[in-house]
């Protein structure tokens, strides 16, 4: 799908998703994280709401899933918004033992805020309110111990439809464009509702909707001046301190996005940096080396006398048994899918690579990008490197496998990849069975 551009401004085309989303959904429920984009998308839908004469206690609710492991700016935000929402919207604060992943460490793919046999390592205390949820309170029937943060989220939405009357949207501040994967997951209408690209189905009375898709961070702050609205002040310290926008995170940070920030912590609050260091292995080695060779950044060199394949199975040897499988298992699917199969590469690659003397062959047309690119198989082994070819972002090497092992990108996103076929399995299972249950219903 290409992008068409209409005669309405980024607010007005809002108003009407937001005109088309009240009159289609009973329930409302905005996802909000403490960031920029959740929190305009909260006080746009709040004041839409109230302009409109819409019974916002009955219709709105706000979820935030609090990750334990974030600034004090933030949760001094997520409070002062909760309190002043209080009484207007249903509210629920979650604060459940899930698995986030982290990419700090080769020893833990996963920790887990707010896990009840730590509690003494918390990096902060439970916040309190009788809007927050925890263990000792836990009204949510579809959270299962230490699921997913992913899978959390989904299943709060699946409960809360199942709780009320009526179709549930849960809105996401999710924008284009802060990257390819969600402009490609904006335009995926396969599970759409009506035709709307922004929307798309979760479960049976469930959609998840990103009505603020098409705005760019300066439309994010152009609004929030112009409106007034209140916005995590720790956006301040960062424009300050000279942080590039797309790097201006409040999210976990511990994930493969956060580590070249996560040595802020240590300059803006130095309290709790102490608690983040006594709290996951790798957070100090991630914040020395986050932006360097060392965790697969910037121009990565071969120890002398190895090849990347050397290179990238003595890594693999360092690792604990779980991790190493996880690694060789995606390497192998990998290496046997462009010996048989083939990925797709435009024609100007795939001259540079017979000029260079690889071996390939074309096996059909791929149906996976847009211009439907040749299908390449490599004839001989994976190629070692291939630092000699233009582009290289598509062309599998041992050098690619190597750089995910420095990453600590468990996933192998740097490969491309998504979640594994037994990932895939348990999800095919859940959507299954829920499936069954809701014909019952």
């Amino acid at each position: 799908m290409q992008k068409q551009f209409v005669d309405l401004n980024v607010y007005e085309a809002l108003q009407s998703r937001l005109d088309f989303l009240f009159a289609e959904f009973e329930n409302i429920v905005v996802s909000f994280s403490g960031g920029k984009d959740s929190g305009l998308l909260l006080n746009l839908v709040m004041d839409y709401a109230e302009r409109n004469g819409i019974d916002t206690k009955k219709r709105i609710a706000v979820f935030h899933q609090d990750f334990e492991a974030q600034y004090s700016f933030t949760t001094e935000y997520v409070t002062r918004t909760f309190e002043r929402l209080r009484g207007r919207v249903k509210l629920y604060w979650v604060c459940l033992p899930m698995a986030t992943r982290t990419a700090l460490s080769n020893y833990e793919m996963y920790w887990y805020p707010w896990d009840d046999t730590k509690e003494e390592l918390w990096i902060r205390p439970m916040p309190q309110g009788e809007y927050v949820i925890n263990l000792k309170n836990n009204p949510i029937t579809t959270y299962k111990y230490r699921m997913t943060q992913e899978s959390l989220a989904k299943q709060f939405g699946h409960w809360y439809s199942e709780e009320h009357e009526g179709k549930t949207a849960m809105l996401l501040g999710i924008r284009a464009d802060e990257s390819l994967s969600r402009y490609s997951g904006i335009i995926n209408k396969k599970y759409g509702y009506k035709d709307q690209c922004y929307i798309t189905e979760s479960f049976r009375k469930c959609w998840t909707a990103s009505p603020i898709y098409d705005w760019t961070v300066a439309d994010v702050w152009t609004a929030n001046y112009l409106f007034g609205f209140d916005y995590n002040k720790l956006y301040d310290l960062y424009f300050k301190a000279g942080v590039p926008f797309d790097k201006m995170r409040v999210a976990s940070p511990f994930n493969e996005w956060a580590v070249e920030s996560l040595n802020l912590y240590r300059v803006i609050e130095p309290m709790t940096w102490n608690r983040l260091v006594g709290r996951v292995r790798g957070v100090n080695f991630g914040a020395i080396y986050g932006k360097t060779k060392a965790m697969g950044f910037g121009r990565i060199t071969l120890p002398e006398g190895y090849t990347w394949e050397e290179y990238t199975k003595f890594l693999l040897s360092t690792l604990p048994p779980e991790l190493r499988n996880n690694y060789i298992r995606k390497f192998v699917t990998s290496i046997e899918f462009w010996h048989k199969t083939g990925g797709g590469l435009s024609d100007e690659t795939i001259a540079e690579l017979r000029a260079k003397g690889y071996r390939i062959g074309i096996n059909g047309v791929s149906n996976y990008t847009v211009k439907h690119y040749s299908k390449v198989v490599f004839l001989d082994k994976i190629p070692d490197h291939t630092d000699n070819i233009k582009s290289t972002k598509d062309i599998p090497s041992w050098k690619r496998m190597c750089i995910c092992i420095l990453k600590n990108d468990h996933l192998c996103k740097t490969m491309g990849f998504g979640i594994s076929r037994e990932q895939q399995a348990i999800v095919n299972a859940i959507k299954k069975k829920y499936g069954n249950y809701d014909k019952e219903l």
